[in-house]
């Protein structure tokens, strides 16, 4: 498989010294036209891969913000047809940021894999996170995905054991995605002295570089797991945000998009501090 957007974000990011800011949000959130806003802003605003959530009405993994912010979208329309136009239009501007796409199968499923696929690559989307699809399923998606050039990026956990990993890592590509934390998605803080052991003990068993996520809610969270990971993912703090900024109805209020933004930079800004601490780590 050639390197594509998300190896040679990677690559650029190792040759830097940094980890990349991953950010996540719900596609759709609160409506279509201020969930595009919002994407469109965040490679400016200091994100190096974005996460595009795809809204689904049973989202077992997700916590009550990220969950909430589902069925905003669903209520306000969003499809998985129309995620993928945001993506192209994403993609009118830029070239270079990767996408992945995370959620559920059964709207993948619903689309027809092959024509899922086929058209989710047209858009322009890099990879893919599908949390209810262990490495048992893999004929189903993640096999077709990786013949087709979709990244295809496996979650470990904190009960992801030795004896678990090789199945977990035997198809993985793009990157591999640790969850800091048991449990749903927002709901607990992830500790960076406990995570460093667990990444030395994976990054032992596969080259893919490894983000850290959920749990992450404070630039200092995210600065402290910059010296160690390769990215470090925040999802629930951003669509927290995008939650504060609704008005009785539902609607976004003015300056939903430059809080969102504003979040972004101070996330960025405080990881750039651990760059220096990388260096030294690494030498």
């Amino acid at each position: 498989m050639s390197a594509g957007r998300i190896e040679q974000r990677f690559a650029a990011l190792k040759a830097e010294g940094r980890a990349a800011l991953i950010t996540f949000i719900t596609a759709g959130d609160p409506d279509e036209a201020t969930s595009f806003e919002i994407l469109r802003r965040l490679p400016a605003a200091g994100a190096d891969l974005i996460e595009l959530g795809v809204p689904f009405s049973d989202p077992m993994a997700d916590g009550p913000t990220i969950e909430a912010a589902g069925h905003r979208a669903l209520a306000a329309g969003i499809t998985l047809q129309k995620i993928l136009t945001l993506v192209r239009r994403f993609r009118e501007h830029d070239g270079q940021t990767p996408i992945v796409l995370m959620g559920y199968y059964n709207p993948i499923y619903s689309y027809g894999v092959d024509a899922f696929l086929r058209d989710a690559l047209d858009a322009g989307v890099d990879g893919l996170i599908v949390v209810d699809l262990p490495p048992e399923e893999d004929a189903e998606l993640c096999l077709p995905a990786i013949k087709a050039g979709m990244r295809f990026i496996r979650l470990a956990t904190p009960t992801t054991d030795d004896k678990r990993l090789p199945a977990v890592l035997a198809h993985a590509s793009g990157f591999l995605y640790y969850v800091a934390v048991a449990g749903i998605t927002g709901t607990a803080s992830a500790d960076a002295a406990d995570l460093q052991d667990a990444i030395a003990r994976i990054r032992r068993r596969t080259k893919l570089p490894i983000a850290v996520g959920f749990g992450v809610k404070e630039p200092n969270q995210a600065a402290a797991i910059a010296e160690f990971a390769d990215g470090v993912v925040v999802g629930s703090a951003i669509v927290g945000i995008v939650a504060k900024h609704l008005d009785q109805t539902g609607r976004a209020l003015p300056g939903l998009t430059d809080e969102v933004a504003a979040f972004v930079q101070s996330l960025a800004a405080a990881m750039q501090t651990s760059t220096a601490k990388r260096q030294t780590a690494h030498a």
